[in-house]
């Protein structure tokens, strides 16, 4: 892992009804960066909210973290696909946050995470739990069909986080990874669960 590795944004949101095309939905994907040290509790951020806690939240899932690496690949397939959705919630193209991860990580992927390793910060701690799948509403909020199966070929899916230790957290701040037991590892699993399935 890069030495490096550094929370680049902290972003909450809370649930409220978008259009999707002619759909519309109740969402917490809109996240937005706040700045100052936020409080982290066992469900999630102080002022975050999930909308469908069927497959977002709970103890297991309670802080979403994504790779900063990836922003140029989303924001490239969606200039390629002519995407606007965004733009009625966004001010510029994708800013942090956009793919409703809590924690923007900078110099931390995938392919460096085991279940069960640690992410400690100077005053909380997070424990990997499991890799996001894509879901419909991921795809119905990126607005276009193949986003799914674009998450499922790079294995950019981000990384879920229980919170082993409540506290603080805020942008700027780093951290260091803690091996768990490494048996197995956070891509491994998601390709384990998308291998055969439809998306």
């Amino acid at each position: 892992m890069n030495k490096e590795a550094r929370v680049l944004a902290v972003n909450v949101a809370t649930a409220r009804r978008i259009q999707v095309g002619d759909r519309v939905m109740l969402s917490a994907i809109n996240k937005r960066a706040v700045s100052g040290p936020v409080a982290v509790r066992p469900l999630g951020l102080e002022g975050d909210e999930q909308a469908d806690l069927t497959v977002h939240g709970g103890l297991a899932k309670a802080v979403y973290a994504y790779p900063s690496e990836h922003y140029p690949f989303w924001r490239r397939t969606r200039a390629l696909e002519q995407v606007s959705i965004f733009d009625e919630l966004y001010d510029e193209p994708l800013p942090w946050g956009s793919l409703g991860e809590n924690l923007t990580l900078a110099g931390l992927l995938e392919t460096e995470l085991w279940i069960g390793d640690c992410l400690v910060f100077a005053r909380c701690t997070l424990r990997v739990t499991e890799p996001r799948y894509p879901c419909g509403k991921f795809v119905a909020a990126m607005a276009f069909p193949t986003a799914a199966k674009m998450m499922v070929r790079e294995a950019n899916c981000g990384v879920y986080l229980a919170v082993d230790q409540p506290g603080l957290i805020q942008a700027g701040e780093q951290f260091q990874l803690v091996p768990g037991q490494r048996q197995v590892s956070l891509v491994e699993l998601f390709r384990a669960k998308m291998a055969g399935r439809k998306v």
